[in-house]
């Protein structure tokens, strides 16, 4: 008996290192989303810039179009800023802010300070549309199609790897869809 307890914490650490090992694998970007092929979700929520202008899901209709979640408190979205201004500049491409949990003031300001790569930004204070859309942090971008239906979820920093490989490829094929 006291034998195998002397084996029972090498037992533990192989098990330890195999799951750990097999975590390794699994890319930590790619959670899957139930609002996949669905459409974008039903709000009514006002504009940062403008508290009086409220804005809905058919704002997100007509064109392809990212989503971005951002916020002043994320450090990542600081990282990811400028690469979104430059999709929105030198690829045409609408990118919607959805502003998540933040301070409108804290948010007004940085937009003025880093510039704004958004066609319009959804005021999201209390968190609802992340909640409705499954957002678990910022940020995160969602291709958005002609249509209004959430096509694709990434999570994580935008940059040139991640627009070159991934979502360019993507929204000029939604872009082809009828």
């Amino acid at each position: 008996m006291k034998r195998a307890l002397l084996f029972l914490p090498l037992v533990l650490a192989a098990v330890i290192g195999v799951v750990l090992f097999w975590g390794l694998g699994n890319d930590p970007t790619k959670l899957e989303s139930a609002r996949i092929d669905d459409p974008f979700p039903a709000f009514n929520l006002p504009s940062l810039q403008d508290p009086a202008k409220f804005l809905s899901q058919q704002d997100v209709k007509g064109k392809v179009s990212l989503v971005n979640v951002w916020a002043t408190w994320c450090p990542s979205c600081r990282v990811e800023h400028p690469y979104l201004l430059k999709i929105a500049k030198q690829y045409q491409v609408p990118v919607i802010g959805l502003n998540y949990k933040d301070d409108r003031d804290a948010a007004k300001e940085w937009l003025i300070k880093l510039k704004d790569p958004y066609l319009f930004n959804i005021f999201d204070e209390k968190g609802k549309l992340g909640l409705d859309l499954g957002v678990y942090g910022a940020p995160e971008t969602y291709i958005v199609d002609k249509k209004g239906v959430v096509r694709y979820r990434h999570v994580g920093v935008v940059d040139d790897t991640v627009w070159k490989s991934i979502l360019e490829p993507k929204v000029n094929q939604y872009a082809q869809e009828r």
